[in-house]
């Protein structure tokens, strides 16, 4: 039988091709009517479809990662410098510790030496203030500055007086900055006592040893008595009357001085003195010269003295005139004194022997 219709020539896809035919074998069909993957217009033939398509896709990319880099390029730059940066941040910022006056606290700082992180955190130091380490040191992350101010005391160190600094916060930190013995001492101010930035007044007397002679006996004591006087209380020794020691007793006790107690007893002596009288001389023109005429005779007066004599020690000391008064006025002597020249010879005279 004759199929006149499948002998007819049709047009097939709009492409002025025959129909397939149906007894053609498949592989036949697959290859000339299938449709061609990444076969458009301009780009060939078609054969090879899917490797033509890889190196379409692969000269696509080549031609788009130029483009694609000079985009990156800047925002590779930036996040580069940022990285730097941070690095840099982090490589200048120091853990450090701070301590005041005895307050620390723990910080970041990014100061270089230890001026720059005092002067960071508002900290001023002078000439008698203690930093460790030493301004200008350099500073790393883990280190500890420490400053102390210091403090203006007036020191009253058995009886001299010092004006003295010290970086300590308490009078007894500032006896053992200072090198001042306090065992037994007087202190004015209690140990425990804080010191302002204002300093303070302070009168240290150390235990001192004070040897008393008193009454034929020897005492010694430790005392840090201000005074020769409390001293001499504190060794249960008084004193009478017009005792006395050998220093005075409100003078400062030095150690290991020797003190002596002078006991004094005195008494008033009245004295009875002569008082010489004076010898008036006249001249008496009718006595010859070398002739003298006692027209009066004087008269010795006296004084009554008033001495005190005292005993130091049962010693007798010279004594001393206290008061006199007169009891008898002296009367002074007359004489007279001839001054007429002797005569050269006598009358009648002459020829005897």
């Amino acid at each position: 039988m004759e199929y006149p219709e499948y002998e007819e020539r049709r047009e097939f896809g709009g492409r002025g091709e025959c129909a397939p035919d149906p007894y053609a074998p498949a592989y036949e069909l697959r290859e000339a009517w299938l449709p061609r993957q990444g076969v458009g217009p301009g780009v060939g033939d078609g054969r090879g479809g899917r490797a033509e398509a890889r190196r379409a896709a692969r000269r696509r990319k080549g031609a788009e990662r130029p483009e694609a880099l000079r985009r990156l390029l800047p925002q590779a730059l930036v996040v580069a410098f940022l990285a730097g940066g941070t690095s840099a941040f982090v490589a200048s910022d120091k853990a450090v510790k701070l301590s005041v006056d005895g307050v620390s606290r723990t910080m970041h700082t990014f100061a270089d030496d230890v001026t720059e992180l005092l002067e960071d955190e508002g900290v001023e130091v002078g000439a008698h203030d203690l930093v460790a380490p030493a301004p200008g040191a350099a500073l790393a992350s883990g280190d500890e500055v420490v400053v102390r101010f210091g403090r203006p005391v007036t020191l009253t160190l058995d009886g001299q007086r010092h004006r003295v600094w010290t970086t300590a916060r308490t009078v007894e930190g500032a006896l053992r900055q200072l090198g001042v013995r306090a065992e037994g001492a007087y202190l004015s101010a209690s140990r425990s006592l804080r010191i302002g930035r204002a300093g303070l007044t302070l009168d240290v007397r150390t235990e001192r040893s004070v040897t008393f002679m008193a009454d034929g006996r020897e005492r010694t004591i430790r005392t840090n008595a201000a005074t020769v006087g409390e001293a001499l209380a504190e060794a249960g020794i008084s004193l009478r009357g017009q005792d006395t020691t050998s220093v005075p007793s409100g003078s400062f006790p030095r150690d290991g001085q020797t003190v002596t107690v002078m006991r004094i007893r005195g008494a008033k002596e009245v004295r009875e003195e002569p008082i010489p009288f004076d010898v008036v001389r006249s001249e008496d023109p009718t006595l010859f010269k070398g002739t003298e005429v006692v027209v009066r005779a004087g008269e010795v007066g006296s004084r009554r003295v008033t001495y005190f004599v005292r005993t130091v020690n049962g010693v007798r000391q010279q004594p001393r005139r206290v008061a006199e008064e007169i009891a008898r006025e002296p009367v002074a002597r007359r004489v007279k004194v001839g001054t007429k020249e002797k005569p050269a010879s006598v009358a009648g005279a002459d020829g005897l022997n």
